[in-house]
Formats: structure tokens, sequence, C-alpha cells
């Protein structure tokens, strides 16, 4: 990043790592002090500073505000950036997603947010925003690969996923963009924090609701619904209708395939598209 860029020429990481360096340098600090201080490396905040980097963290935004003596300046502009490359009504369900303990969510379209690969989510939002920049879908993007650090707390969420097979036919970009999604699912479901489940076209048609929902559980707080159309997102937290959904959901789980089962389809599925 040039220092004499003007600031509308720069995207949202950019001032931010740019807001850093002015800090810093007004506090007088060098840029190891400064790694020093939040725990994290030298080339660390040197790339944060120059925008090099996908998205700072928030114990890095935190940290910089306790040296700083800012009050929480950078740790609320690094939120307002998260929120900016997502729809507004989808603001308030990425907010609770980063507080669950529990994610249970099931999708008949398309493979879930959260799970996606690069690749794959570059093809999906080229297709929704086909007026859009490549600079914002490149922006987007990097958003969407954000919500995995979900899985870097110290206390990471469970997260159970009912794929309908739909999701893992529907061709987004081409085969090598499929074979590289249904890669990362396999590698996913290794982990002991993800359970994988696929409800099977042979199935006929799924046990309960035929749309997509995810349910989100926290530790000391009621369990919240979301659900999501054309014209966007809602939560729900009325104890009727998230039982509801949570008697569907355990439908869902009954009527897919096992685990074991379903990574045996997605591998299947893997061939072919490598084929």
């Amino acid at each position: 990043m040039d220092e004499t860029t003007p600031s509308e020429h720069l995207n949202p990481l950019q001032r931010f790592g740019r807001d850093i360096r002015q800090v810093r340098l007004a506090r007088k600090l060098t840029q190891k002090h400064l790694a020093t201080a939040t725990g994290y490396s030298e080339g660390y905040v040197s790339k944060v500073e120059s925008g090099a980097l996908h998205r700072p963290s928030e114990k890095f935004a935190e940290g910089c505000d306790t040296v700083f003596g800012t009050g929480g300046l950078f740790a609320g502009m690094l939120r307002r950036i998260d929120e900016g490359d997502h729809p507004s009504w989808f603001a308030p369900y990425l907010n609770l997603e980063k507080k669950a303990s529990r994610i249970l969510t099931y999708e008949t379209n398309l493979v879930t947010g959260i799970v996606q690969t690069e690749d794959f989510a570059r093809a999906v939002f080229r297709v929704s925003n086909p007026r859009a920049s490549a600079e914002a879908i490149e922006d987007k993007v990097a958003a969407r690969l954000r919500r995995r650090e979900v899985f870097e707390r110290d206390t990471p969420p469970l997260l159970w996923i009912i794929h309908h097979e739909a999701c893992l036919r529907t061709v987004v970009g081409d085969a090598k963009v499929m074979a590289g999604q249904l890669d990362h699912l396999l590698t996913a479901a290794a982990s002991p924090q993800i359970e994988l489940q696929i409800m099977p076209f042979s199935a006929g048609i799924p046990a309960t609701s035929t749309m997509p929902f995810t349910v989100l559980r926290f530790p000391n707080s009621p369990t919240v619904l979301y659900t999501e159309t054309r014209v966007g997102g809602r939560m729900h937290d009325s104890e009727h209708t998230v039982d509801a959904a949570l008697d569907d959901y355990d439908l869902l789980r009954a009527h897919a395939l096992s685990p074991d089962e379903s990574l045996t389809l997605i591998k299947t599925l893997l061939k072919e598209y490598r084929a």
C-alpha cells in the first residue's frame, strides 16, 4: 500500500491498517513494540498495516486498543468492516454465530457458507451479484472465509451440518470448483467440532421442512432459530417456534445418511467431479 494513496482509494482493511500505523507512530512505537505488546509477530503487524491480511484478528484489534488507549476504537472498526461485507439483515446472525456453542444447520441447495471454499464462494457471489466489481466480490469472499474463525475460539462451537444431496450435485462454478469443495468437506468432517450428514435423494421428500434453516444454541442464552428468504433473514426466539425447529432437525438427522455413509457418498461424487 502506497503511503500517498488517497484514503478514498483504499479498501476498508487498508484504511484499518493505515489507521493502526498512524496511531502507532503518534505513540512513538515501533512495529516490534506493538507486536510484543499484542502477542503477535512483527511480520503480522506489518501485514495488518499494509492491508495484506484478509482480516486482522479481533484479539489483535483489542490488543491495539489496550496499547494505544483507544477505548475499543479498533475493535469496533473491525466489527463494522465485517458487517459492511455482508447484507445488513445478516449482521445480527453473524454476531450470534460467533457466540454460539452449537450450530445446527440444514441446507437444501448450496453448501453452507461457513464451510465453503474460496473458489466456491467466489462462484456463488459472482452469480448472485452480477453487477458487482471484482474487488467487491473479493471482499465478500474474504468475509465469508472469516466465518471459520469461530473454530479458533478457546471453546469452539459444535457445528452439525445436514446437506441435501442437491447441495453436492448442483454444479457451482465448474467440476474443478466442486471437486475442491467436496474435498474440503471431507477435511472439515474430520474435525471433532464438525458433524456432517447428507440427506440423499433416495430418502424421498424430506421428513419435515423443505426450507433451509439454522438453530443456534448458547451456554447461557435462549436458543435462536434463523431462517432466510430472498428478501432477507429473520431471527426467531419464541419457545414454540424454536422447539418445532429442533423437532424438525431431529427428524432430518434420523432420515439422513449416517456420518460414515455421508462421507462415502461425498467420496463417490468427488471421483465423478475429478473424472
